[in-house]
């Protein structure tokens, strides 16, 4: 049985802050920065936009190198429902996944392509 959505969402935050205050200092003021939003699934328009209603975690806007050439900030999404699925309904795997998914979108926004994100077990 799934958890309501303000447990999947303090799971979560506590897993975010946990996993941002582990960073090395000059990656975690960059990576706080960072917005981190949740979504239970991607909606219609990522979708059709060509995002997979399976998906767990997206990175949109530009990478950090680039943050200043475009008007739209960064952030990073999470889909908790779609975590707590991949998670079989277990918590501990929930928070894990969170805690990867989280480190793979932040992976993107450093400018580290799917190949890179394999070799660091990012996937």
């Amino acid at each position: 049985m799934a958890p309501d959505w303000q447990e999947l969402l303090t799971l979560a935050t506590t897993e975010v802050e946990a996993t941002l205050a582990a960073l090395p200092a000059p990656l975690r003021e960059q990576a706080r920065k960072l917005p981190v939003t949740f979504e239970r699934q991607p909606n219609r328009e990522l979708q059709d936009d060509g995002i997979e209603p399976d998906t767990l975690g997206l990175f949109v806007g530009p990478e950090f190198a680039h943050e200043s050439d475009v008007p739209m900030p960064p952030q990073i999404i999470l889909f908790l429902e779609n975590l707590w699925a991949f998670a079989e309904g277990v918590e501990d795997i929930f928070v894990e996944e969170v805690h990867t998914t989280l480190l793979h979108e932040l992976g993107h926004y450093l400018g580290l392509d799917e190949d890179d994100l394999t070799e660091r077990g990012l996937e």
